[in-house]
């Protein structure tokens, strides 16, 4: 059952994700830096890899939450939202915040980027927990 649960958070995770992306599409295009066409649509976006690759990642992620969560005896709605929020925000923001600033990224894409970390992590703890 631990393995429905994985995939049960990795797909919320990935589908806040998506809801967010949506939503923010022209500001973290304009900040990564990605070449529109006329229409104002990412150019040579037709490949599914991000997609795989970006499923893939979450279920790593949620699969390595699950396995904290379980040593760390996190178990309750608030712990799971609050420990996936700080994993989010901590370790994932932290470190692509670190490679950003390196690569020279623009701060508004860090913060797109953090907040789809944040918040998607916060959702698969609370997924994680109440199944």
């Amino acid at each position: 059952m631990e393995y429905l649960n994985v995939i049960a958070a990795a797909v919320g995770a990935f589908a806040f994700g998506a809801v967010w992306y949506i939503a923010m599409s022209k500001p973290w295009v304009k900040a990564a830096g990605i070449a529109v066409d006329a229409q104002g649509r990412p150019q040579g976006n037709s490949s599914p890899l991000p997609f795989v690759v970006g499923l893939a990642a979450m279920l790593i992620v949620a699969g390595t939450m699950r396995h904290l969560f379980a040593f760390s005896g996190i178990d309750t709605l608030g712990e799971g939202i609050t420990t996936g929020a700080g994993i989010g925000a901590f370790f994932i923001s932290a470190w692509v915040g670190m490679n950003y600033a390196f690569s020279m990224r623009p701060l508004a894409l860090w913060l797109i980027d953090t907040v789809n970390a944040v918040v998607g992590c916060a959702i698969m703890g609370a997924i994680l927990v109440l199944f």
